[in-house]
């Protein structure tokens, strides 16, 4: 019988490596297959035009050049503005698009909330139908008075249907008598939401704010809408598009005088806009991870 149990667990032993080993493989495999594409990009962004026009993209610089990372620096006062713009615009948004989904999320979810079925019917009519891009402007412009106002960036992306209905899911697996015993011992909902609610939620939190960060970071097309060119900083994301679009107007244009049509690096150029665009968020996620991690822990029910 020893033997038998023996035999037994040292096949569980193997098995349970193989699987591991098989794990770490493929997550291996896909982590490599998502890292290549960044190397990519950055070889290329360090490669000289002619180079890439010879020898196509590769990983490693063939003809190293930092020629687009200067044309992308040349006027470093608007860069960094933008950068500050944005960053601005990430923090303050993502910090109120949080409260306001979280908030709204809690509320549709409670069962002694009387119009939360109305109320997200509305909400979810508006992932399946919109009012238009004219009537968008218009209210931005005209009645908001929002034209060249970083509140026309900010506002449109603080709340979301989809993260509505994430945030609304996640709440529910709360237990509602968590709320009711809150409320026995004197609690008002506010202070149950914030002392009671938001704690449990923080993975649901985490996941939400890295989705409303990106938006608020790559956001581009609503800052064209209603950011005119007088102002002086506007998001990064605009500013590096006005930049390639500018740089692939002269290469295309007879008129350019003190640039030779043919060393303008487009291509690299585009490469060197992304990287600046992606590297600070790539350099801030392992500093962001560690709190998926713990609110695993911390958002448990415990009973």
């Amino acid at each position: 019988m020893e033997n038998r149990e023996d035999s037994r667990s040292i096949r569980t032993d193997v098995s349970g490596t193989i699987v591991k080993l098989f794990g770490y493989l493929f997550i291996s495999f896909f982590a490599l297959c998502c890292l290549l594409p960044f190397l990519l990009v950055l070889g290329t962004s360090l490669t000289a035009e002619g180079a890439i026009k010879k020898y196509g993209f590769n990983f490693w610089p063939r003809e190293f050049s930092t020629f687009a990372y200067k044309i992308v620096f040349e006027n470093p006062d608007l860069i960094i503005g933008s950068y500050f713009v944005t960053m601005g615009i990430t923090l303050a948004g993502t910090a109120l698009g949080l409260f306001l989904v979280a908030m709204t999320g809690y509320a549709l979810q409670r069962p002694d909330f009387g119009y939360r079925n109305g109320i997200s019917f509305f909400i979810y009519f508006t992932t399946l139908f919109s009012g238009g891009l004219v009537p968008f402007y218009l209210l931005m412009t005209q009645y908001l008075s929002l034209k060249d106002n970083y509140l026309a960036v900010l506002l449109p992306g603080l709340l979301s249907p989809f993260l509505i209905i994430m945030m609304k899911s996640f709440v529910r697996s709360i237990p509602h008598a968590i709320t009711e015993s809150a409320k026995i011992d004197g609690a008002g909902d506010f202070t149950i939401f914030l002392k009671l609610i938001l704690p449990m939620t923080t993975p649901a939190l985490a996941t939400i704010g890295l989705f409303i960060a990106l938006g608020y970071w790559n956001e581009w097309y609503n800052s064209m809408l209603f950011l005119s060119p007088d102002m002086k900083y506007r998001p990064l994301q605009l500013f590096l598009y006005n930049v390639v679009t500018s740089a692939d107007f002269i290469r295309n244009s007879s008129a350019a005088s003190n640039v030779q049509l043919r060393d303008m690096p487009l291509e690299s150029m585009k490469m060197a806009t992304a990287v600046v665009a992606t590297g600070p968020v790539i350099l801030f996620y392992p500093f962001v991870q560690r709190y998926f991690i713990k609110g695993i822990t911390v958002g448990a029910v415990k009973g």
